[in-house]
């Protein structure tokens, strides 16, 4: 298996976000404004999607690990390292975001009506 990177492309990046360039949610030619409910779907969506991301990553590296341990000579170290690097920094981003979620709701639920 062949690991390469690619450059980072912002404004694929800003579709896949469902953003406009101008940072305004939503597909260029829409209206900004959303409904509640498609924002709390789409927010849904996307944790899940993310959630599903980090997974498959942290399954891709446990192959990989596995194929380089078995000495798979189609399984180099770096690619093994490459693939254990990014399960580990979505593991992390999705930990930050959690524990950013929860200190967000605790601040809500402590605010006085």
């Amino acid at each position: 298996m062949k690991l390469e990177l690619k450059p980072f492309d912002f404004q694929q990046a800003v579709a896949r976000a469902g953003l406009r360039l101008d940072g305004v949610s939503g597909a260029p030619g829409t209206s900004p404004a959303r409904g509640t409910a498609s924002a709390g779907a789409s927010f849904r969506d996307a944790m899940v999607k993310a959630l599903g991301g980090v997974s498959d990553a942290q399954v891709e590296a446990s192959r990989l690990q596995r194929e380089f341990s078995l000495e798979n000579p189609a399984v180099s170290l770096e690619s093994v390292m490459i693939a254990s690097e990014k399960a580990k920094l979505g593991f992390t981003a999705a930990v930050s975001v959690r524990n950013r979620l929860v200190q967000a709701y605790t601040e809500i639920m402590n605010m006085q009506v």
